[in-house]
């Protein structure tokens, strides 16, 4: 009797062991994936080697925070949302132009404070000059890092697909000091 009581609880750890790795395999899969951010691009909102949760159930919209499979490596790149399908963008003097208004950048403010005086955070492009669209397509975004000076971003490879977009970053969770909700 005492054998089959043994063999009763090692089955019912199994199944719930198994049932464990299947439930996180489907949510990662399906909902959330944890990331590791590599690089400057985004800094000072995000910085190397800071950890990431993000969610694969959202719906993205213009300056959302997303990790992107690269369309010029084999790397997961995290960039900031600024043209969605149908906008216009432009960058004069440091100004921001969507849909022919301007847009204020909060994000950018530290990275402005750095910038020697006369010289630009971003510089001048009209989405023509750097895609040959006049505007975002159907299907596809415009992705610029906030670290601009340093970025590899739309400006380089030009938009990125939709269904390359891993997910919208959601919560920061390392470092401690730094977690934060987005």
């Amino acid at each position: 009797m005492e054998q089959d009581a043994l063999r009763a609880e090692v089955i019912s750890w199994i199944k719930t062991i198994v049932l464990a790795v299947v439930l996180t395999a489907a949510g990662k899969y399906f909902f959330f994936e944890g990331l590791v951010v590599h690089g400057e691009s985004m800094s000072p909102t995000f910085k190397d080697e800071d950890k990431v949760i993000v969610s694969k159930m959202s719906e993205i919209e213009r300056f959302d925070q997303i990790v992107f499979r690269a369309p010029d490596s084999d790397n997961n790149y995290i960039k900031r949302v600024i043209g969605v399908p149908g906008d216009t963008v432009e960058m004069k003097d440091d100004v921001l132009y969507i849909n022919g208004k301007a847009v204020d950048e909060p994000y950018l403010d530290e990275n402005k404070k750095s910038v020697l005086v006369g010289q630009k955070l971003t510089g001048d492009f009209t989405l023509a000059e750097v895609t040959a669209h006049d505007t975002v397509p159907d299907g596809y975004l415009f992705v610029l890092g906030d670290n601009r000076t340093v970025s590899k971003d739309s400006r380089m490879f030009g938009f990125i697909r939709e269904e390359s977009v891993i997910g919208e970053v959601q919560l920061r969770f390392y470092p401690l000091n730094e977690i934060k909700i987005y």
